[in-house]
């Protein structure tokens, strides 16, 4: 099977999508939770990264439907739902010992969900 033959659904593309979410929540939901870069700031850059993937899962669902086929729309759109999740993301950890709600965190899940689109956008007009 050819890579271009092999083509997820608009409900495949979802799923994809929802999994991520699932493991970015089942990872929230671990107390005490180290981050795997061991520098200053090293969890700001697992979270960039972490948001980086779910914002390009989420445009490539989102594009599956013909309302938001645009690349700026979808990428808008995109963009909004990966937000939100970072912020029920940061507010689930506030219940989880040892884990602490962040607006920096949130920053840098922003700042990843913006580099996401961004690098969707541009491999899109390539």
């Amino acid at each position: 099977m050819s890579p271009r033959s092999f083509r997820l659904g608009r409900a495949g593309r979802w799923a994809m999508a929802l999994a991520y979410v699932g493991v970015i929540f089942t990872l929230s939901a671990q107390p005490y939770l180290g981050t795997p870069f061991h520098f200053n700031n090293g969890d700001k850059v697992a979270h960039t990264l972490e948001y980086g993937g779910l914002a390009v899962l989420l445009v490539l669902a989102v594009r599956g439907d013909r309302r938001w086929d645009r690349p700026l729309a979808g990428a808008l759109l995109a963009l909004a739902l990966g937000l939100g999740i970072g912020i029920c993301d940061e507010n689930f950890q506030r219940l989880i010992p040892g884990r602490d709600c962040s607006l920096l965190d949130w920053m840098a899940d922003a700042g990843g969900s913006i580099l996401g689109q961004l690098l969707y956008l541009a491999i899109r007009r390539a």
